[in-house]
């Protein structure tokens, strides 16, 4: 699909909802609590640019593969450091895809989940986004959507996280796999002959059940990490910016993307968002494929949400203080 269309589906979708649905329950399971407290004289708050130095606060959760997160009660994953091969292998994709390239990671911890409507309101005081959104992800359970780069960024640092790189979203969207195109492994790209029993995307059949809605998190199996509607669903931004060609000179180690965007439908500095939504087809669910929308008014017809991610240091988890800028020596 070319990216042309992929904006259009974006747009459409929010004009064919309708209604709205109740709460549904979140699939349960139990995971080890990690204990996190400031350290002596560390602030909630810092003033707007200021850099803070990064200061270890977890003395619990060493190398364990779940911890639940105490500031919004996160279920997280534990995404070992390694080496993958970034990119579109398959020589399918569009050029911002290639060149094929490796990529070496540090070890973090990421949110299981999207983040969901229930723990958004709580973060915004019971406050709800637009109309559509609740007729988009109708319950508590379900990923909020429709959000700016800056709303999902504010989430993040309030909760002692940050937004993942574009490496760090694609290595995790793999599990593990070496080489596939969907993170649970090899299918044709026809929306018929991908299995509905893997993630949420236009149409219904099987599990999939939402048509053009989001389902709620965790409705479908996990990929090899443990990581719940990593394709479909919702998009989800990253903390990159997007620019076309930033493969071809992107570190070996830990990259953090450009310092800038590539001027994209009009609207420049735009972020990257990964792994397709309810409302696009099979091609958008590609572990390889990237794409962006205007940082602006429009993103909130699209189906766009985000998880976040969390240092991990001697194999501890790192809380990261208000406004930390993280990817800034």
């Amino acid at each position: 699909m070319k990216k042309t269309a992929i904006f259009f589906f974006l747009f459409l979708s929010a004009v064919v909802l309708i209604g709205c649905g109740g709460d549904e329950t979140e699939p349960g399971s139990t995971s080890s609590k990690v204990d996190i407290t400031m350290p002596k004289g560390a602030k909630e708050t810092v003033e707007e640019e200021t850099v803070v130095e990064e200061k270890e606060v977890v003395e619990a959760g060493l190398a364990k593969k779940e911890i639940v997160w105490p500031k919004d009660q996160a279920k997280m994953i534990l995404i070992p450091a390694g080496s993958f091969e970034m990119g579109d292998s398959l020589n399918e994709g569009e050029k911002e895809e290639q060149p094929v390239h490796t990529v070496e990671l540090d070890a973090f911890y990421m949110d299981a989940h999207e983040v969901t409507m229930e723990q958004w309101k709580k973060f915004k005081g019971g406050k709800v986004l637009e109309p559509w959104v609740k007729a988009a992800s109708p319950g508590n359970k379900h990923p909020v959507v429709g959000l700016l780069w800056e709303d999902a960024v504010a989430y993040a640092e309030a909760m002692g996280k940050r937004l993942p790189t574009e490496a760090e979203w694609e290595y995790a969207a793999r599990g593990g796999l070496v080489g596939k195109r969907f993170p649970w492994g090899d299918d044709d790209l026809d929306d018929d002959a991908v299995p509905r029993e893997h993630a949420n995307f236009d149409g219904k059949g099987g599990k999939d059940k939402w048509g053009d809605k989001t389902a709620p998190v965790g409705s479908f199996a996990p990929n090899g990490y443990g990581l719940f509607d990593i394709a479909g669903n919702a998009f989800e931004w990253t903390h990159d910016w997007f620019k076309y060609e930033y493969y071809k000179k992107s570190p070996r180690k830990n990259p953090t993307g450009p310092k800038v965007g590539d001027n994209v439908n009009g609207a420049k500095k735009e972020h990257v968002i990964r792994g397709g939504s309810a409302s696009l087809n099979s091609w958008a669910l590609r572990v390889a494929k990237r794409t962006t929308i205007a940082n602006n008014t429009f993103h909130k017809v699209a189906w766009i949400g985000f998880r976040c991610v969390v240092d991990v240091k001697d194999g501890r988890p790192q809380l990261r203080p208000a406004n930390k800028r993280w990817d800034v020596k």
